[in-house]
């Protein structure tokens, strides 16, 4: 059974379902050992390729998940920001939750792009599906996907874990930090920013 996929728009980005123009694209991202830097390992081309089949699979059961984004100036696919979810079978700290989280291509960093789609994606969660709070969780040296959650309103709840799927890998790369943003708290901020 399938939903229709929600859109959702900002200033600059559509945030949308997936096209196939998009899998080669996001297949050079996930080979960018820049991109791929706080992962275990940098994907083949038929990893990414299931990989964007899966999310796609998702948005098309669900209507909502990891939207494709792309630039209204340019039309470019430059990554994706979304939602997910996490039941209670999953090992990490107060599942059954809604997870966002966001990959974006080199090239596209540093241009406040993850926020400004992060902040469409919490505003759909809340407003929409009616979350009673939204989780983030990334490795602990993962600073600038910190600074994007701290930037949209997130904290840190203090609640390291290992990733259950990542218990074979070094503490380095299996201990991640869970950030965590309230529809209250969401309420609140966005009164103070006239949202």
């Amino acid at each position: 059974m399938t939903s229709p996929i929600v859109t959702l728009e900002t200033e600059r980005l559509i945030l949308r379902g997936w096209k196939a123009d998009d899998f080669p694209v996001f297949a050079a991202m996930t080979a960018d050992p820049a991109v791929m830097r706080y992962f275990p390992h940098c994907l083949s081309e038929d990893e990414s390729n299931a990989l964007a089949s899966r999310i796609q699979g998702l948005l098309l059961e669900r209507g909502w998940g990891f939207w494709a984004v792309e630039r209204k100036d340019s039309g470019e696919y430059i990554g994706f920001v979304g939602l997910h979810t996490q039941d209670e079978t999953v090992a990490i700290p107060n599942t059954p939750l809604v997870e966002i989280g966001w990959r974006l291509s080199a090239a596209h960093w540093q241009q406040g792009f993850a926020s400004e789609a992060a902040q469409a994606a919490l505003a759909f969660a809340f407003d929409t599906l009616q979350q009673p709070e939204v989780y983030a969780f990334t490795i602990l040296s993962n600073t600038p996907s910190r600074k994007v959650m701290e930037k949209i309103g997130m904290s840190n709840t203090g609640e390291d874990f290992d990733h259950p799927k990542l218990l074979s890998y070094p503490d380095t790369v299996k201990r991640h930090c869970l950030y965590r943003i309230t529809q209250a708290e969401w309420a609140n901020k966005s009164q103070v920013n006239g949202m």
